[in-house]
């Protein structure tokens, strides 16, 4: 019987489609280092995209917090200028509290009763303005008809602080 012929030797030029073609080699070895971790231990195929979104979440979960540290500090500033205010009109500011259980101040400015809701952290910040009993209707929620009659007023005060006020050539 004849002997199967030996097969060519190795040579550095391969067709494109062998699969021991340099090139295909490199490539393949490129493959298999990206999915080693640095320690050497064999990386799952996802990890990587799995360690893309945690630090995609932990960007936003930066961006929420720094948000979240804005918006505790304007409501801070926010009771700070409300409970102000009601120190300088404490003959009509009153608290109450409504069914829902959440606290309102309520202010009389221009002959129209306005009223603002109140977090429950900010409350000591009140502690100078009686509480009066919450009947429906006292206290309407803040919306665009308190806004636009504080702009009216504000301009209205300031408008009459103009008219009162003594020019400096006049002393």
């Amino acid at each position: 019987m004849p002997t199967p012929p030996s097969p060519p030797p190795p040579s550095d030029e391969h067709a494109d489609g062998d699969p021991r073609s340099p090139g295909r080699l490199r490539r393949a070895v490129a493959v298999l280092w990206r999915r080693l971790r640095p320690d050497g231990s064999p990386r799952r195929p996802c990890e990587r995209e799995l360690e893309l979104c945690r630090q995609e979440r932990d960007r936003w979960q930066r961006h929420a917090d720094s948000y979240e540290r804005d918006l505790t500090r304007v409501r801070l500033e926010r009771a700070q200028l409300l409970a102000w205010l009601a120190a300088l009109h404490p003959a009509s500011a009153v608290l109450t509290r409504g069914a829902d259980g959440i606290h309102q101040l309520g202010i009389e400015a221009g002959g129209r009763q306005l009223s603002w809701p109140l977090h429950p952290a900010d409350l000591a910040q009140f502690a100078h303005i009686p509480y009066a009993p919450h009947t429906a209707g006292t206290h309407g929620r803040a919306g665009g008809d308190q806004a636009a009659h504080l702009r009216r007023h504000t301009r209205l005060l300031a408008m009459e602080g103009m008219l009162f006020a003594t020019a400096p050539d006049d002393r």
